[in-house]
């Protein structure tokens, strides 16, 4: 997949502010911390992996989807995409 380098950089420092908020959350559980204080972090990771999905979609759409639809393969695109959002649970 293809990413400018700046995208890159954005998804990779998305990704390592997630993984520091569910460090977090594992010292919050080992220290029995509060549970509403737990759920909060646990809502900080979720949005950061949300947003960072977010992310990789956009550039997929701009890259890999476009490319696909300039060379004929829209339906392909479309149903890959499609494909991620109907597996979800």
């Amino acid at each position: 997949m293809y990413r400018p380098k700046d995208t890159q950089e954005r998804i990779l420092h998305r990704l390592k502010i997630s993984r520091g908020h569910l460090d977090k959350v594992i010292r919050m559980i080992e220290d029995d911390e509060y549970c509403i204080d737990v759920m909060h972090q646990i809502h900080a990771v979720e949005t950061g992996l949300k947003e960072t999905g977010n992310l990789v979609l956009e550039n997929h759409l701009n890259s890999c989807v476009a490319d696909s639809i300039s060379q004929g393969k829209k339906e392909e695109a479309i149903k890959e995409v499609m494909s991620v959002f109907k597996s979800k649970v």
